[in-house]
Parts: C-alpha cells; sequence; structure tokens
C-alpha cells in the first residue's frame, strides 16, 4: 500500500484515506467531496489519523456522528490526541443497500451479513424478509467476503457503490427503517485551511465545578454565534471530568471568532482548534 501510494504522489495526486474496504460510506463521501482524489482503504480509525500524520496520505476522511447511532466514540477520542486540522466535513445520507450474488434467486435468501449498526438500521425490513442478519466487521468488508466466497442464500447490506465494485446485484435499495439517516463526515489535514468558511470546531475542557460550561456558552450566546454541534466525552486522562466538542458558525477567520476564543481560552483548562471550514450536505 505505502509503495502504491507514494507512487500516486510522484504523479501529483492526492490521496485521501478512509476507514474499511473500498465500498465504504468513508469512500462514498470523499467521491463527493474531491472525485479527484486517490481513495486509499484503512483497516482502523487510527490507522487514517497516523497516515495523515505522517504524510502518506493528503487527508483523511472519517465519521464523526450519526443522526441515530450518535457520536463516533473512536473518532472523537482520536481528534482529542491529533495535532490534525479538519479542513471540510460532509453530511452524507446513508442509504442502505440490500445485494445479492449476480443470477441468485432473491426468494432464497435467508441470511444477510453488515456491519451492527447497518443491520440495526434496517432491522425492520431484515423482519418482515424473515432474513436472518449476521454480523460482519465492515458493510463493504460484508460485499467483497461476497464477491469472493460466494456463499448460498446470502445476501449483504451495503452502499450501492459496493454492488458497483464487486459486481454485486442490486436487489433493493433504501431499505433502511428512517429515511433520515445521515452520517457526518470531517476531512483531515496536517495543516489548516486558509480560505474563509462559515464553520469551526474546537475541544475544551473545563474545571470541575458548577457553572463553568455554562461560563463558556455565555460567550457565544452573547455574541450571537450559533452552535451546530455540542458533545461531551468522558476524559480518560482525568476520571470525573468531561472533554467537549463544540461547532460554531462564523463567517472569518480572524476578527470576532479571534476575540471569542481567546475569551475562551480563559474559562477553559484546555482548549484545541481544530479548524475553519465548509460543510456540504448530499441526499
Amino acid at each position: 500500500i505505502m509503495k502504491e501510494n507514494r507512487k500516486y504522489q510522484k504523479e501529483g495526486r492526492s490521496l485521501i484515506g478512509f476507514q474499511g474496504e473500498h465500498g465504504a460510506f468513508g469512500e462514498v463521501a470523499s467521491r463527493h467531496y474531491d472525485a479527484s482524489l486517490v481513495t486509499i482503504p484503512c483497516t482502523e480509525f487510527a490507522g487514517v489519523f497516523e497516515m495523515v500524520e505522517k504524510g502518506d496520505l493528503d487527508l483523511g476522511i472519517v465519521p464523526v456522528e450519526n443522526s441515530l447511532g450518535g457520536a463516533i466514540t473512536q473518532v472523537n477520542e482520536l481528534l482529542i490526541r491529533t495535532e490534525l486540522k479538519v479542513v471540510g466535513a460532509i453530511k452524507l445520507r446513508i442509504n442502505h443497500c440490500l445485494l445479492e450474488l449476480p443470477g441468485s434467486n432473491y426468494r432464497e435468501i435467508r441470511i444477510a451479513y453488515s456491519h451492527p449498526q447497518a443491520i440495526s438500521q434496517c432491522r425492520d425490513f431484515l423482519n418482515r424478509q424473515q432474513i436472518e442478519a449476521r454480523p460482519f466487521y465492515d458493510t463493504a468488508g460484508a460485499a467483497k467476503m461476497l464477491a469472493q466466497e460466494k456463499p448460498k442464500m446470502t445476501a449483504v447490506i451495503a452502499s450501492k457503490l459496493c454492488a458497483k465494485i464487486y459486481n454485486l446485484a442490486v436487489i433493493k435499495e433504501n431499505i433502511q427503517d428512517y429515511q433520515n439517516n445521515f452520517t457526518r463526515f470531517l476531512i483531515l489535514a496536517r495543516e489548516e485551511q486558509k480560505q474563509a468558511a462559515d464553520k469551526h470546531s474546537i475541544i475544551f475542557s473545563t474545571a470541575h465545578k458548577a457553572g463553568t460550561l455554562f461560563a463558556v456558552l455565555k460567550i457565544f450566546a452573547e455574541s450571537r454565534i450559533n452552535l451546530t454541534r455540542i458533545e461531551s466525552l468522558p476524559h480518560r486522562a482525568d476520571p470525573g471530568n468531561y472533554v467537549f466538542f463544540l461547532d460554531f458558525q462564523g463567517n472569518n477567520i480572524h476578527g470576532d471568532v479571534e476575540k471569542i476564543l481567546k475569551e475562551v481560552k480563559r474559562k477553559t483548562m484546555m482548549l484545541k482548534y481544530l479548524g475553519c471550514y465548509g460543510e456540504e450536505v448530499f441526499e
């Protein structure tokens, strides 16, 4: 993989890494972000961060939250530790498809493999069709397994891109129980984006006493800054305390935003600015 990466970089092509096999929703999102990028699969989320940090990848794309499943804890914990910057975001509607081997008889399908989260999001459909769900490490990995091993009476739940990549037939599209199923992905880079944009992300922690979080949020409220996300995670290095993830809207990188962050820094024990970036929504 590293040899191929260096080859693409010598050709002047930019590389973006995602977690999972080819066809994963991270790859779908990266194609929406920039179709000219070379997509590189990584086994773990940590591998995406590490390869961008080392310069083996130009960019990384990771899911940070899902509208049904909530925050992606592992990714948020990696964001706390990393020095990488956020240079873009994609909000992608997740459309799960039931895929089978070409020439199979749909009526004979008895088993469907997929990632546990995908299975949970399609539970009503699977129950109606009386299909047994079996967990797999990755949606795209399940599609790859089906194409290679060709088990009988078996389908997978994966993206439509997987059908194209692994030459599988689409039995049915949009089988998720709730249609408003979105995953938000962040684009990571080593350097902060220099162009003006309208969204900012920070991570901070406060002293463990009454009123400290309110004092921070009050700064944004008094400045009439719209907050678009606030999440919390227990601080692993300091049990009992929490780390907060906050996204807010702002029209510039410097100016008012810079003044607000100086105020926030005075009210916090730790403040990390992840970057200013644009966000797009894809249906």
